[in-house]
């Protein structure tokens, strides 16, 4: 009787000529995608004496300050609005943007015992930290509603446009969160520039202020911050009181388009070098 010995199978890594976005990696590990997800909400809230209480504290207490000296002293206008409800609305999506764009940042460097150890589509680390703050939306908006409700402010027929705007500030936080996560791989003093980018882009949009003090003939320029547009629609497709984002939003979804696109081509051409520099 013969023996035959069974051969191994070699698996081997090599780059691909030319460019490849190599989507489908994604989805061959989504098991690994849905981990890393779960994995983050985990050690957000684990050994956390109030729990999932923080997605709501810092929009919160964000919106009693910018009511007490935008509202109250400074006399913003709100659009006919109560600005608690004004100023909430719009840091709603604004802090799942920050919160997700800081986590994207931060996420190749927090993995580099993973990256330089396994092989995995590296495109699951940012889309998995700015995917997992989505629990952090839910409950915060939870908490909008229940103010509304407070108001006496009822949801309007706009609201079915509301998934979009979301899906928005999802694709802003994916298109920079590519820039600085790979950056920050690289170059390590990203991580101090981002937090100072965040303060400075919170007041540049439509947050404690209404777009419309903007002059008309600086509107549309306005709309280079992809944040102007989306708070606007968010503010509109929720409240109904203020009118659509219109050419703004227009510029505001290019810009978006733009950065993701040039944001993930960045990535792949960093990819490959992350692991040995990281």
């Amino acid at each position: 009787m013969v023996w035959q010995e069974e051969k191994t199978p070699v698996i081997v890594i090599k780059p691909r000529p030319g460019f490849a976005l190599k989507l489908k990696e994604l989805w061959e590990y989504r098991e690994l995608f849905y981990f890393f997800i779960w994995r983050d909400i985990k050690v957000r809230y684990k050994q956390t004496v109030i729990g999932a209480a923080w997605a709501v504290i810092q929009p919160f207490f964000t919106m009693v300050v910018f009511s007490i000296f935008f509202g109250k002293l400074a006399k913003i206008p709100s659009e006919n609005l109560p600005y608690p409800i004004f100023a909430y609305s719009a840091l709603v999506p604004w802090t799942y943007f920050a919160n997700s764009l800081s986590n994207a940042t931060d996420t190749m460097v927090a993995h580099q015992r993973v990256i330089t150890k396994v092989y995995f589509p590296r495109l699951i680390l940012p889309v998995s930290a700015v995917l997992s703050g989505l629990l952090d939306f839910a409950i915060a908006f939870g908490v909008l509603i229940l103010m509304m409700l407070f108001y006496g402010i009822h949801p309007t027929s706009n609201i079915v446009y509301l998934p979009f705007f979301l899906f928005l500030t999802i694709a802003t936080a994916l298109a920079v969160g590519f820039w600085t996560s790979a950056a920050n791989a690289i170059y390590r003093d990203v991580r101090y520039v981002v937090p100072f980018l965040i303060q400075f882009w919170l007041f540049a949009s439509p947050i404690a202020y209404p777009s419309s003090l903007v002059p008309e003939k600086w509107r549309v320029l306005y709309g280079l911050n992809p944040m102007a547009g989306v708070i606007e629609g968010f503010r509109w497709a929720l409240l109904g009181k203020a009118p659509p984002p219109g050419p703004m939003l227009i510029v505001s979804i290019i810009i978006v388009a733009l950065m993701l696109i040039g944001g993930i081509l960045y990535f792949r051409r960093m990819e490959g070098t992350i692991a040995d520099v990281i």
